[in-house]
């Protein structure tokens, strides 16, 4: 018997947002681990090098171009990755935007809007449909989310992301509750900063990258693929008496 089991073989798995950063290492690291992946993102092109490093892995990798912010687009995403990969076990919430930096008082009304759709309804619309997904096959599954640090403490500049983030963390608390009794696990990653194109306007700011070296006890930001290890422990059986929670990813700055 193996006690801690991280294999994901057999299963099937989505990404959003899976074109670069985190979510490129996260499904990446579900392959390795033994999944077919699907990843999702707006523009075509820029989803094949994941999936061509899916492939590397020896497993199967497609690619589903997807606006989140659309639900038909959605359901297409599940309706394909079923069609091309026979089920779904896990769903990755990782697609975000920012598309405003400054005070929330300066926040304009369609930046918010942005914002709320991508980081938050998305992600409420697709694990409805990933929960019916993973019921019909009847073996349960695993849906994790990506917060942020900024969902846990106000981060100036970052107004309405991180409110969107603190939101991605109740509704882990609320669908890991209602849907323990489906065989659905659902968890959250709170990754602090982290170098990716995303977040280039924070640690390309002398200032502000500063600052948080000074606040993390590793003195360093983080790395997109220090990320995907605790996907992967969500995502698998090692972590089968674990839901509704939220891990920190931050190299210890809200220690």
């Amino acid at each position: 018997m193996t006690v801690a089991n991280f294999s994901l073989a057999g299963k099937v798995a989505i990404v959003t947002g899976g074109s670069r950063g985190i979510g490129r290492s996260i499904a990446v690291a579900l392959a390795e681990a033994g999944a077919d992946v699907c990843v999702a993102a707006r523009k075509p092109e820029a989803l094949e090098e994941t999936v061509a490093a899916i492939k590397a892995t020896g497993r199967k990798g497609i690619a589903v171009p997807t606006n989140v912010r659309e639900a038909e687009g959605l359901q297409n995403l599940v309706t394909e990755t079923k069609k091309q990969l026979g089920r779904i076990d896990i769903l990755v919430n990782n697609a975000a935007t920012n598309p405003q930096f400054g005070p929330i008082a300066n926040l304009e009304e369609r930046a918010w809007d942005a914002i709320m759709n991508t980081n938050v309804k998305s992600a409420w619309l697709l694990s409805k449909l990933v929960r019916e997904a993973i019921k019909e096959h009847g073996e349960g599954g695993s849906i994790i989310n990506v917060s942020s640090t900024g969902g846990l403490r106000a981060s100036g500049g970052l107004g309405g992301y991180s409110v969107s983030k603190a939101a991605i963390i109740m509704l882990t608390q609320v669908c890991a509750k209602e849907w323990g009794t489906d065989g659905i696990r659902v968890n959250c990653i709170a990754p602090g900063l982290i170098k990716t194109e995303f977040s280039r306007a924070l640690w390309d700011n002398e200032a502000i990258l500063k600052n948080s070296l000074t606040q993390s006890p590793l003195r360093r930001i983080g790395d997109p693929d220090e990320m995907a290890g605790a996907v992967v422990y969500f995502a698998s059986g090692a972590s089968s008496f674990t839901t509704g929670q939220t891990l920190v990813l931050d190299g210890g700055g809200l220690a």
